[in-house]
């Protein structure tokens, strides 16, 4: 198989969570132009309809799913869903994701739980129930959402912190247990990209000059930014690679 050959995606289903706009839909669309099949979500029916036109609009075969990650029994649903419906599933982008803002001393018992809930233990229950059959069908690609508050404390977002700090450690041991099932389970941290979730630090005139002070690119990500570096979690060309934190931050890490 050729280089390029290995970055297809031709015959793969893939799903990929939180997928109605920003980044999941950026990904979801580039796995498509990749070849595969992808099953797009949101938490309320019709809120990926666009993302799944624009696919449609590409000649490739994309579907949506619904259903809010609070809800500890969606995740086991929504596999069950495209296993019925597709037989297999390939790829799983564990996109879907919340933020709460507020002081340490202020944070909510209740914010503290929807927060890691939606950010750590979905991805657990979905990886769980999508591994399973990617262990009896000998392959798969796990690729999760992590942050560069995976690496650092960030300001007033604890509970962000904490589960974007615990998805990388859950890559790290699912990929230790996996990879030799040929699964591999790796993840993206992206850094400072412009989205509905940042859009008050963007709109922010002293926190967006201090940040475009800090990253070497001198701009803000764009959710295209992320989608080559999914396109190849999600192919052959990363079979290798596992249990990676891949940074993609315009060279904020590195500043």
């Amino acid at each position: 198989m050729g280089i390029i050959e290995k970055f297809r995606l031709d015959g793969r289903v893939a799903f990929v969570t939180g997928s109605s706009s920003g980044i999941g839909q950026a990904i979801a669309i580039a796995l498509a132009e990749a070849g595969a099949t992808v099953i797009c979500h949101s938490s309320k029916s019709g809120g990926a309809s666009d993302t799944v036109a624009a696919i449609e609009k590409l000649g490739s075969r994309s579907v949506e799913i619904a259903g809010g990650m609070a809800d500890k029994s969606v995740p086991a649903k929504l596999i069950g869903e495209i296993t019925d419906k597709f037989g297999r599933i390939d790829i799983l982008i564990n996109n879907a994701g919340m933020i709460r803002r507020s002081p340490a001393v202020d944070f909510s018992e209740a914010d503290w739980a929807d927060v890691i809930e939606v950010n750590l233990s979905s991805i657990f229950r979905l990886s769980q129930a999508a591994g399973r059959h990617m262990i009896a069908q000998g392959s798969g690609k796990i690729v999760n959402i992590a942050s560069l508050l995976s690496f650092q404390g960030g300001i007033t977002v604890p509970a962000y912190t904490a589960s974007k700090s615990g998805v990388a450690g859950l890559t790290k041991a699912l990929a230790n247990e996996w990879a030799k099932h040929n699964i591999n389970v790796n993840a993206i941290a992206p850094g400072y990209i412009a989205t509905k979730n940042t859009a008050p630090l963007q709109a922010d005139e002293t926190r967006n000059r201090q940040i475009l002070e800090r990253i070497p690119a001198g701009r803000w990500g764009t959710p295209d930014d992320l989608a080559g570096t999914a396109v190849f979690l999600s192919s052959a060309a990363s079979d290798y690679l596992q249990g990676h934190i891949v940074v993609v931050d315009g060279g904020w890490m590195a500043r």
